[in-house]
Formats: C-alpha cells, structure tokens, sequence
C-alpha cells in the first residue's frame, strides 16, 4: 500500500520522508535519498525510512487523461523554426558550436491526478530503463513534487568510486535514419562530457569504453555512448553535480555559450525537466541518476511535459521540429487517448 511520500525507480519503492534537504553534500553521508535536480539548478532530496524491492505499486487511482487539444507549447512552430535558424547563425560566428533547443508543452488536470496511474500508462506503453515516479509532499522549505518520468538516459552512475556516464545524442524511428549529423554530434557531447567528468575524477582516469551504440526504445533508435572514471580521492557527489550539471547532452557545447543561447531562446524554465532525476544509497555510495527527459510532472493543476532536439551547422529546422514531435507523440498519447498523438504546434491557451 503506498503512503504519502514515496518514490519508485525501476524496482525500489521508497517510503515516509525522514528528512529533506537542497544541499548536495548531504548525498556523501549516509541514508537513501531521492533526487531531482531541476535544469536551472534547484536542488531538491528526500531522505527516506524504508526502501522495498518491488514492482510498480498499486492499484493505480485516477488518471483523467488531458485531450489532444487541451495541450499548448512554450514554443510554436514558427518560434521553433526561428530559433533552430538563430542557433546557426551563432554557430556560423563561432559563438557555439551545438544546442539543445527545447520546449515545455502542458494541458490542465484536475487536482485528484494520480501520478501512480500516469506511471502505470507508462509502463505499460512506453517501458524505459530509467522509469521513476516521485510523489512527496511540501516539507522543509521543498516544494510539492510530483513527477513520472520514462527516462531512456543514464546521467550518472556511481558506485563505489567508479562512475558511469551514457549521453544520447542522435534519434530516429529506425537505425537506418540516423544521419552522419547524428554520429558528429554524439561524438561532440561525449567530447563534452569528458571534460565535465574531468573536474571531479582523477587524472587519467576518464575514459570511453562505448562510443555510438544504437540503442532501440519503443518506437524510436538512440545513438547511445559511454564515459567512465573514478573520482578524485575525497569527491563524491558535491563535487560531481558541481562539475556536470546541467547534463551535457542536453545543454550543448561549449555549455557555457549553449546555456547562454538556451536562456535567450526558450521563453519558460525547463524545471525538473532535462535536470537529473533519480536515487542515491549513501550509505553503500552507490547511485544513479537519469537524465529527466520523456519526464512528466504536476504542478499548479498542470501536467508538463518537455520535448527538443539537438542544433548543429547541419541542422535542418522542419527536421529539427519533427525530431521533437517524434519524441513527444507516443508519450504525450500515453498520457491522453493512449495511442501516438500529434503533439501541439501552437500556443493555445498555455499561461
């Protein structure tokens, strides 16, 4: 039976929050938190009394699933097609060199939406490695979380000193539609992602022992690659988000002038988001966190949902905007009728 304040990741089901708290370094004492790091920085981890091994609990409650219609975007068609057109302009003056460019979609949702019955849709259409649901109350200064996410990409896995980096760059419905453009930019962020691991790892140590893996998920391909090292003596989780976060792979690089561009660029806050979501035994120093994409998440009455693709030199911008809706539609039709959707091209009446 679940209780207020739980939390699932892929076979652990955590409950009855002990202690709350926004200061990484709580992570590198002791006890088994649970993890959710927005885009733009906010920290926010639940300690919990008692972790299960178990499926996805149930029975589910009510999911009252938002029509097609109801459902508006941050960025509409035109503002996207302009933006992926900016992105290369500031390439073209060497200001960046890629970017990830995304946008926020929601729709209304009554105040008794159950998460646990979004998570069961999820599951059922749309399994993923990474699959979470976080459910935990206001409490000591955090705000209410409520979010389910399908997440098919490893941020970081640490265990013991070891850590483990998987960044995705490169979509299509089938191996045979990843482009060149695809293999050139995967290759960049892992370049990236290096780097960012660098900071917290011993010299020498970092390494890529995967480098363009087709990964198959349910209705599209992922380029997938691997980075491995192992922490500097006495880094641990402080210092890692300090030198990773946001992920590279979905920030761009070099990531100081991709974030600049984001911020100019996406008119809302990607939140939870493209931020890290996930869980940590600081007891065993273990943990793994995802990347929070194919991410839900409730608030103020509202259910969001975010969607983007990677802008390189070579990026095509009506390409780049079916990237985001290929992304979208099976999951955004998970949430809704069930079934792919077409995902919103304009505004609406998002507030």
């Amino acid at each position: 039976m679940r209780a207020p304040g739980s939390a699932w990741f892929g076979g652990r089901l955590a409950r009855g929050v002990v202690e709350a708290s926004d200061d990484p370094a709580v992570l590198d004492g002791g006890g088994w938190w649970a993890v959710v790091i927005t885009f733009e920085g906010a920290v926010r981890l639940w300690r919990f009394a008692d972790v299960v091994r178990t499926g996805l609990p149930g029975p589910p409650g009510r999911w009252q699933a938002p029509p097609p219609e109801a459902w508006s975007t941050s960025l509409d068609r035109p503002a996207y097609l302009d933006g992926v057109t900016e992105i290369r302009r500031r390439i073209r003056e060497g200001e960046v060199y890629q970017v990830n460019l995304c946008r926020v979609m929601s729709a209304p949702v009554p105040e008794d939406a159950d998460p646990w019955a979004l998570a069961a849709r999820l599951a059922a259409g749309n399994p993923a490695p990474h699959a979470a649901v976080i459910d935990v109350p206001a409490c000591a200064g955090l705000p209410r979380t409520c979010l389910v996410s399908a997440s098919p990409e490893l941020f970081l896995a640490l265990d013991g000193d070891v850590v483990h980096s998987s960044p995705i760059k490169g979509t299509a419905t089938t191996a045979a539609g990843l482009l060149p453009k695809d293999e050139a930019e995967n290759v960049m962020i892992v370049d990236l992602v290096r780097n960012d691991l660098q900071r917290a790892c011993r010299p020498g140590s970092v390494e890529v022992p995967a480098l363009l893996r087709v990964e198959r998920h349910p209705g599209l391909v992922h380029l997938v690659s691997t980075v491995r090292g192992r922490l500097a003596p006495g880094a641990g989780w402080a210092a890692l988000l300090a030198g990773t976060m946001p992920p590279g792979s979905v920030s761009g690089a070099p990531k100081s002038s991709a974030l600049r561009a984001i911020a100019d660029l996406e008119p809302v806050p990607r939140g939870p988001y493209c931020g890290a979501v996930g869980w940590v035994d600081a007891d065993r120093r273990r943990g793994c966190l995802a990347v929070g994409i194919r991410t839900f998440w409730i608030e103020a009455g509202r259910v969001n949902f975010g969607t983007g693709a990677g802008i390189t030199w070579d990026s095509y911008p009506q390409r780049e905007w079916e990237e985001t809706q290929l992304k979208a539609g099976r999951l955004v039709g998970l949430a809704g009728t069930g079934g792919p959707v077409r995902v919103p091209e304009t505004l609406g009446g998002r507030r």
